[in-house]
């Protein structure tokens, strides 16, 4: 692997803050390897303690839509009420949905 750190991959990072909570993108980084990239990870987004899990995806693995096809890519959903949780009661002890 290079030593040039503009030649190294970028990592999306994601942070879980606690168990039953899902993983939230915090940011992105460069790094010659996943193992590094965990390390520099926990380093810059979990230096507090806070969080029970860091995941590091290489940037390039990842596939997502485009703002400017949004339109056509979420319209069929819309018509599909049913799809949305605003039926559901939720109960009062419940701490994260």
């Amino acid at each position: 692997m290079t030593t040039d750190r503009r030649e190294w991959p970028v990592y999306e990072v994601f942070v879980r803050p606690r168990n039953g909570l899902a993983h939230r993108h915090v940011g992105s980084l460069h790094a010659p390897d996943p193992e590094m990239a965990l390390e520099w990870a926990r380093d810059l987004y979990a230096r507090r303690g806070e969080g029970t899990s860091i995941w590091v995806v290489p940037a390039s693995a990842v596939t997502a839509s485009r703002p400017e096809d949004r339109e056509a890519f979420f319209a069929p959903f819309e018509d599909k009420v049913f799809r949305h949780p605003s039926h559901y009661h939720i109960p009062p002890d419940v701490e994260n949905m």
